[in-house]
């Protein structure tokens, strides 16, 4: 049983986590069930493409226990800070902010061991009590799966504008993409479609392409479920040295498929 203090803070976070939704137009979920399919490129492409239009953007890194966005997008290192106004997200560049908990490990070594309720409260915090303003746009990057992170966020933020899901080409990855789409379906969240990442290869020597992980799985799958194919982005060198250095690819190289193909996703997220 709660005492009378923990249930008036659990109030105050309801009436803070209202507000501040309230400030946000749109809440963009980027999910896949199996991890190494390039999700937290997909989700921090999407909020830097969406900064550079001119759309005030945030992201948040649902991603308790792995947290990358902080090492892609440069702000490793940096702690959050904190006010009596509440939680000051990292400014990360013009039009963009974002929160991760990364910010909150001494050590990029550290490991969090948490079960889900405390994973729902922070995940609850974040949304509640930092300082997002106003927003024309918040990209939330869930961790793989459709365990206690997506769940909680899918609970908190009813209004969801839609989801992109990413997957891989090869069947066990599709497989576990269809199991996001009926996810989506029961929490009754739209899904925006499907977007196929590693898709293929260009030989840097011969030129010949190479479908490593197959290719047209996630076109497909997507014809099977009745939901729309968002593209395909090829496997890139360019992509894994700009996610390891922190530098933002799609903005570097605006003329590849990954930006073309991410560029369109935002101008339908616009639109909603």
């Amino acid at each position: 049983m709660q005492s009378p203090e923990q249930i008036k803070r659990q109030q105050e976070l309801d009436r803070k986590l209202k507000e501040n939704l309230g400030r946000i137009r749109k809440k963009l979920f980027v999910l896949s069930n199996k991890g190494g399919v390039g999700k937290s490129f997909v989700a921090t492409s999407l909020a830097l493409i969406a900064a550079k239009k001119g759309l005030q953007t945030g992201i948040l890194d649902a991603d308790i226990h792995g947290p990358s966005i902080a090492h892609m997008l440069g702000f490793a290192g940096m702690p959050l800070g904190v006010t009596e106004e509440g939680i000051e997200p990292i400014g990360v560049r013009e039009n963009l902010v974002a929160v991760s908990t990364a910010s909150l490990l001494r050590s990029q070594d550290d490991s969090v061991i948490w079960r889900g309720p405390l994973k729902m409260g922070l995940i609850k915090q974040f949304l509640a009590e930092v300082r997002w303003g106003e927003l024309d746009l918040l990209v939330i990057d869930s961790p793989p799966g459709t365990g206690d992170e997506p769940l909680s966020i899918a609970q908190l933020i009813p209004e969801m504008c839609g989801a992109v899901v990413v997957t891989s080409p090869q069947n066990i990855a599709l497989l576990d993409s269809r199991k996001c789409i009926s996810f989506l379906n029961q929490l009754k969240i739209p899904t925006l479609g499907i977007l196929e990442n590693l898709s293929g290869m260009v030989c840097p020597h011969c030129g010949k392409r190479i479908d490593v992980f197959k290719i047209g799985g996630g076109k497909q799958a997507a014809l099977d479920l009745q939901i729309p194919f968002l593209g395909a982005i090829p496997i890139d060198m360019a992509i894994v040295e700009a996610s390891d250095s922190g530098k933002p690819y799609v903005l570097e190289h605006p003329e590849s498929e990954a930006a073309k193909v991410l560029g369109a996703i935002i101008e339908e997220v616009t639109k909603l």
